[in-house]
């Protein structure tokens, strides 16, 4: 592998500072990170990326925006079967081991495609080698041998098959427990993200791996604590009214009333809280499309689309790539 020169930028003082004191640095690595939102807390909580992998480039934008890294050369856009994008991830850490004396990353945490195993997908197709992509994390935890591993995923991402590094296809969690489990105690759980923070009800696998010769924690000591769960009055009650299609909240871009087409603000117009659009009696007003000349019906599929929220109850999580209007 070629070495390359790096100049340290400055001012990374606070940096130097963590170097010397009592723990160190603290240090992760993110793969299939997506535009970051997974890994923003290790941020939060002072831990420093040396390397965030991402196919999509404007995923990889909002990262930057945010300063995720500390280094430009820490956001790798690239595919993660590919040998160029997994040397630049160990081009990355091995400047961190020059310049900071750091020996491993305390954590890899990786959020592979779950689409071939999200109960979302209605449109699934071979997805064995998508779901498979899980085993190029299980291959850098392998090399790298982080002090900690997270998995994050759908609920049915232990059930799912992937093709594992002996080129045979198995449940991901027979692949984790058969590549990691003789170096790592692994702790696995299926929760609801709404009992840990989230603002909506969102079911999803944890994986927790902690490494053998670390003799004093546990998975279950870094596993996260319950949090009273917040409605949806409580989470955007306070945010102002947006009644035009398209318009944004001047003082927050995250806060805004997406366009949709005119019919479908319709269907959930005279419907009440809890209430599907799939139930109006106005055959014009259920979700339909019009295919050569004929109105044919949507299927009902995910319990909360075209339904109006509870002010006072959690909120459903909301599928943006399913154009689920809901209000």
């Amino acid at each position: 592998m070629t070495k390359l020169k790096y100049n340290i930028p400055e001012p990374l003082t606070t940096l130097l500072e963590e170097k010397r004191s009592l723990y160190g640095l603290r240090t992760y690595i993110s793969l299939f990170s997506s535009a970051g939102v997974g890994c923003y807390g290790f941020k939060q909580e002072n831990y420093h990326c040396i390397a965030t992998v991402e196919l999509l480039e404007r995923r990889l934008r909002i990262q930057q925006y945010n300063q995720k890294c500390i280094y430009n050369s820490g956001y790798i856009c690239g595919d993660m079967t590919a040998q160029e994008t997994k040397d630049k991830v160990f081009e990355q850490l091995y400047m961190w081991k020059r310049n900071y004396n750091i020996q491993e990353p305390d954590v890899i945490i990786a959020t592979p495609p779950c689409q071939g195993m999200s109960v979302a997908n209605h449109k699934k197709g071979d997805e064995l080698k998508r779901n498979s992509l899980v085993v190029e994390s299980i291959v850098m935890i392998r090399k790298i041998k982080p002090k900690f591993f997270i998995f994050e995923n759908v609920r049915a991402f232990l059930s799912s098959v992937c093709t594992d590094i002996d080129g045979k296809d198995k449940a991901i969690r027979q692949a984790i427990e058969t590549d990691l489990s003789r170096e790592y105690n692994i702790l696995y759980r299926v929760i609801n993200f709404k009992d840990y923070g989230n603002p909506s009800s969102r079911t999803r696998t944890l994986v927790l791996g902690v490494r053998k010769d670390i003799k004093d924690i546990t998975p279950l000591d870094i596993f996260p604590d319950k949090q009273p769960e917040r409605t949806l009055r409580q989470v955007i009650g306070h945010l102002p009214s947006l009644k035009v299609m398209g318009e944004s909240s001047p003082n927050d871009i995250y806060h805004n009333f997406r366009s949709y087409s005119p019919q479908m603000e319709s269907w959930i117009a005279d419907i009440k809280e809890g209430q599907s659009a799939f139930g109006n009696t106005d055959p014009t007003k259920i979700p339909h499309r019009i295919k050569d000349g004929k109105v044919v019906y949507n299927a009902q599929k995910n319990g909360d689309k075209y339904t109006r929220q509870c002010w006072d109850r959690v909120a459903s999580y909301w599928f943006p790539l399913f154009m689920n209007i809901a209000s």
